[in-house]
């Protein structure tokens, strides 16, 4: 498991965010785990996502912007098979200390890993293009 560990974290780069000892465990987590998974997954995630609107008659990319950034939110909400395959793509990544770590609170972590997820895609709508 190791060599696993070793190359999950060479190719995940730093933490991203600060971490102090006054960190709560969650805000820990999320800026030494979840941001650097996120931004690996970045051009994935964005792709599964154009994917998902295409399959859902393309309605998504008719809208304007603030009601695109409400289907975003909406859609990683409410569509639970969507969201298990968002979140599977994340937790890949863990290393297996961090899955550990994850299923001690993984409600509070599963939140925190969605909103940051639906506010980097809502941040790249220019993306977000059939």
């Amino acid at each position: 498991m190791e060599n696993r560990d070793t190359a999950i974290f060479d190719l995940r780069g730093g933490v991203l965010g600060t971490v102090t000892p006054q960190s709560s465990e969650e805000e820990a987590f999320q800026n030494i785990t979840l941001r650097p998974i996120l931004k690996l997954q970045n051009d994935l995630l964005i792709q599964v996502f154009i994917n998902y609107a295409q399959k859902q008659k393309s309605v998504f990319f008719a809208l304007t912007p603030e009601k695109k950034q409400n289907y975003i939110e909406n859609v990683i909400q409410k569509d639970i098979k969507f969201r298990n395959s968002l979140k599977g793509m994340i937790i890949g990544f863990f290393t297996v200390n961090e899955y550990q770590n994850y299923i001690k609170n993984s409600s509070n972590l599963n939140k925190r890993m969605m909103n940051l997820l639906i506010e980097r895609l809502k941040s790249q709508l220019h993306l977000l293009e059939e």
